[in-house]
C-alpha cells in the first residue's frame, strides 16, 4: 500500500478520499486554488499545495502543476476523484510517465471510452445493446426527438434534447460550446431520444488479475438538464423486472472486459418501462452517486480503488450481496423555480439531522452525509459545480429510506444561500415517485412548477413573518430595518410601523399572521411560539448580526428566507427601467442582439457561463435594445446591468 497519496480534486470527493486515506494510515495531500484556500478539504488533508489562480482552467485542470505537487510532496499515487482530469487519458499517461501510480483505469481504457462515438462502436462488438448513432447531417425528420450529446464528456454538459429540425442547428452550436469549454473537445453526435427513458447504471470494479465485479445497479432517472438530482440503489424498475438485473450485470461486465478495465467504473444504460435497455456510456472513474452502492453493499469503493491500484486482487471472486435500500439527494446551490439559476455566496450555517456517518457506510439505518461545507462560514464560489452536499438515507426498505431522507432535508438548517432543498423534499414526498413511476422527464412542465414551489404555504409564511417580526422588534431592529431609515421613523404619527417581509418568489407578508406567545432569544437564533386558530407552533428565527434585513425561519413543515421590505427604498438601489441584470456572477459567452435590434418577450439577448453551465439572459418584454453594456469574455458580478431594453408598450 502507498504511504502518500495526492487527491487531484476539491470539494466533497476530495474529503471523501481523504477520509479513507486516514482510515488506512496513509498521508493525504490536497491541492487547492486561491478560491479554495480555506476549504474543508485543505484543512482535512495532512499536506496541501497551492495552485495559483481561481478558475478550473488555471488550477484543477493544470496537470503539470498537479504532477509537480505530487513530486514535491513525495506522493506515490494520484487519485483524480471525478470531474476535472479524472477521465483525461493524457493526464493519466503523464502521471504514469512521471513514475507515479494512477488510481484509475489505464490511459488506453480511458481513451477507448473517452469518445462516446468510438466506445459505442467497440462495445457493440462485445454484444452490449445499443441505440444507433447519428451524425447531425444524418438526422431525418422521422428521427425527432433526438438527443445531442458531447462525445468527450458527461454530467449533462454538451447535451440537448431537440424536437424539431428548426431547433437542431442552434442546439448543436450550444452543445459544442459547452463541450469545448468543459472537456476541451467540441465533438457532438445525435441519438434517438426516449421520452420515457429510465437511467440505470451498474457499478463495476475490476482488478489486474482478471476479476470483474458487477457490484450493483443504481437508478438515476431524476435529473435536471441531464444532470442527476436523486439516485437510489437498487433500482425500482429493475426490482419489477428481476431478469433484467442478470442481463444488466452481464452487459456491464462484458463492457469492462472488452476494454481490459481495472479499478472502479460505471456502465450506464437507458432503459424503457418494459425492461429493455441500451448502452449510454462508460464512466471511467468513481461516480458522484457511489455512496448508495457503498450503503447497500458495505464496501468502501475508494478503498478498493487504492487496493487495485497497488496491485492487490479483489477480496473474492464475487461481490457481496446487497441489503436494504439507499437514496442519495444532491443538494445544489441553485433555484429550480428560476430556470435552475445557480447561486453563490456564504453559507452561514449548515446542519443536517439524523446523521449516523460521514463519507462512509452507513452500517446502520440513518443518514450519511458527504459534504464539503463547514458547519458555518463556507463560501460557495462561481467557478465550480454548484453541488454542496449529498444527503444519503439508508434503511431496510425503500419507503423507510425515502422517509428518513425527506425528514432530514426538511429539517436541515441551510442559511445564507439559495438551494434546491424544497424541490428535493417535494420529490421524495411525491406519490408518483414513491410508486416508482418516473422517468428522465420527471422534472419538466407542470410537475416541475409544482415540485419547485416553496414548502411553506401562505398561512405558514404569514406565521413565519409574525415570528420574524417579533424577534426583530424585541431586538429593536424592526423600527430601523435599514441604515438609511432613521430610528423611530413612523409612517403615521399614531401608529407603529409593522414590518413586512418578502419571500424569494417576491410574495410579501406583514408581521401579523399569528399571535406570538413567547420568544427565547440568544441574540442570533430565537425560538418563537406562534399561535393561530388555537394551535401553537414553534418557529426558529435566525438573523445574523452582519445583515439585519435577511431572516432565516425554520418550521416543522419547512424553511424560508425572508427579506425585510424597505419602507423607504433608496433611489440609488434601483436600476434604470428596462435594465437586464446578470442573475449571478459569471463570464459573458455570447451576445445575440445588437443595439437597435427589436426583440420579443422571452427572446435571449445574451448568454453567460457560471458554475460550468451556459445561461441565457432574455428580454422581459417586447422592445428595442438601446444599450449593450458588456462584451464577450467579460467577467461580471451578480446584478450588473448587461443591456437596456426600451419597452415598446
Amino acid at each position: 500500500m502507498f504511504t502518500t497519496v495526492l487527491i487531484a480534486n476539491r470539494g466533497e470527493i476530495a474529503c471523501r478520499a481523504i477520509r479513507t486515506l486516514k482510515r488506512l494510515g496513509v498521508t493525504s495531500v490536497a491541492v487547492y486554488s486561491d478560491a479554495d484556500r480555506n476549504a474543508p478539504h485543505v484543512a482535512e488533508a495532512d499536506e496541501a499545495v497551492r495552485l495559483p489562480g481561481e478558475s478550473p482552467a488555471d488550477t484543477y485542470l493544470q496537470g503539470e502543476k498537479i504532477i509537480a505537487a505530487a513530486k514535491a510532496t513525495g506522493a506515490q499515487a494520484i487519485h483524480p476523484g471525478y470531474g476535472f482530469l479524472s477521465e483525461n487519458a493524457e493526464f493519466a499517461a503523464a502521471v504514469q510517465a512521471a513514475g507515479i501510480v494512477w488510481i484509475g483505469p489505464s490511459p488506453e481504457a480511458i481513451t477507448a471510452m473517452g469518445s462516446k462515438v468510438a466506445a459505442k462502436a467497440r462495445l457493440a462488438e462485445a454484444g452490449v445493446p445499443m441505440l444507433t448513432n447519428l451524425t447531425p447531417d444524418q438526422v431525418s425528420d422521422s428521427d425527432f426527438p433526438v438527443l445531442v450529446k458531447a462525445s468527450a464528456g458527461g454530467g449533462g454538459r454538451g447535451m440537448r434534447v431537440v424536437r424539431t429540425r428548426a431547433e437542431l442547428q442552434e442546439n448543436l452550436e450550444t452543445a459544442e460550446r459547452e463541450a469545448k469549454s468543459a472537456f476541451g473537445d467540441g465533438t457532438v453526435f445525435c441519438e434517438r431520444y426516449l421520452e420515457r427513458g429510465r437511467h440505470i447504471e451498474v457499478q463495476v470494479m475490476a482488478d489486474s488479475q482478471g476479476t470483474v465485479w458487477a457490484v450493483g445497479e443504481r437508478e438515476c432517472s431524476i435529473q435536471r438538464r441531464h444532470q442527476k438530482v436523486l439516485e437510489e440503489a437498487p433500482s425500482p424498475l429493475v426490482e419489477r423486472h428481476p431478469a433484467m438485473r442478470t442481463a444488466l450485470y452481464e452487459a456491464a461486465a462484458n463492457a469492462a472486459k472488452a476494454i481490459g478495465y481495472t479499478g472502479a467504473g460505471t456502465v450506464e444504460f437507458l432503459a424503457t418501462d418494459a425492461g429493455e435497455f441500451f448502452f449510454l456510456e462508460v464512466n471511467t472513474r468513481l461516480q458522484v452517486e457511489h455512496p448508495v452502492t457503498e450503503a447497500t453493499t458495505g464496501l468502501d469503493l475508494v478503498g478498493l480503488q487504492f487496493d487495485v491500484a497497488a496491485g492487490l486482487p479483489l477480496p473474492s471472486a464475487e461481490p457481496p450481496a446487497t441489503r436494504g435500500w439507499a437514496i442519495e439527494a444532491r443538494l445544489y446551490a441553485e433555484d429550480p423555480a428560476n430556470d435552475w439559476r445557480p447561486a453563490a455566496g456564504t453559507v452561514h450555517r449548515f446542519e443536517v439531522p439524523g446523521v449516523v456517518s460521514e463519507f462512509s457506510g452507513p452500517d446502520r439505518p440513518g443518514i450519511r452525509l458527504d459534504s464539503a461545507l463547514a458547519p458555518a462560514g463556507s463560501v460557495v464560489e462561481v467557478f465550480y459545480d454548484p453541488m454542496l452536499a449529498k444527503v444519503i438515507g439508508f434503511a431496510p426498505t425503500r419507503a423507510q429510506a425515502l422517509a428518513i431522507t425527506e425528514a432530514a432535508l426538511r429539517k436541515a438548517v441551510i442559511h445564507g444561500i439559495t438551494t434546491n432543498r424544497d424541490l428535493l423534499v417535494r420529490i421524495l414526498a411525491d406519490a408518483d415517485f414513491k410508486a416508482g413511476d418516473f422517468a428522465t422527464d420527471f422534472l419538466t412542465g407542470d410537475r416541475l412548477e409544482r415540485l419547485a414551489a416553496p414548502l411553506l404555504d401562505e398561512a405558514e409564511l404569514a406565521e413565519a413573518a409574525s415570528a420574524a417580526g417579533a424577534v426583530l422588534d424585541r431586538r429593536g431592529a424592526a423600527a430601523s430595518p435599514l441604515p438609511h431609515v432613521a430610528p423611530g421613523w413612523r409612517n403615521l404619527g399614531s401608529r407603529t410601523l409593522v414590518p413586512e417581509f418578502r419571500t424569494a418568489d417576491e410574495r410579501e407578508f406583514r408581521a401579523d399572521g399569528g399571535q406570538v406567545a413567547t420568544v427565547d432569544d440568544d441574540g442570533v437564533r430565537a425560538r418563537v411560539a406562534v399561535e393561530r386558530d388555537g394551535i401553537r407552533r414553534t418557529v426558529a428565527v435566525t438573523a445574523y448580526p452582519g445583515d439585519r434585513t435577511v431572516v432565516e425561519v425554520e418550521t416543522a413543515r419547512g424553511a424560508a428566507t425572508l427579506t425585510l421590505v424597505d419602507p423607504l427604498p433608496s433611489a440609488d438601489a434601483a436600476a434604470a427601467a428596462g435594465s437586464l441584470l446578470a442573475p449571478m456572477p459569471g463570464v459573458i459567452t455570447r451576445i445575440g442582439s445588437q443595439e437597435g435590434d427589436s426583440v420579443t418577450a422571452g427572446q435571449p439577448v445574451l448568454w453567460m457561463e457560471a458554475m460550468k453551465m451556459e445561461h441565457a439572459i432574455s428580454a422581459p418584454a417586447d422592445g428595442v435594445i438601446t444599450t449593450i453594456a458588456v462584451e464577450v469574455g467579460q467577467n461580471i458580478d451578480a446584478g450588473a446591468v448587461v443591456a437596456v431594453l426600451e419597452d415598446t408598450e
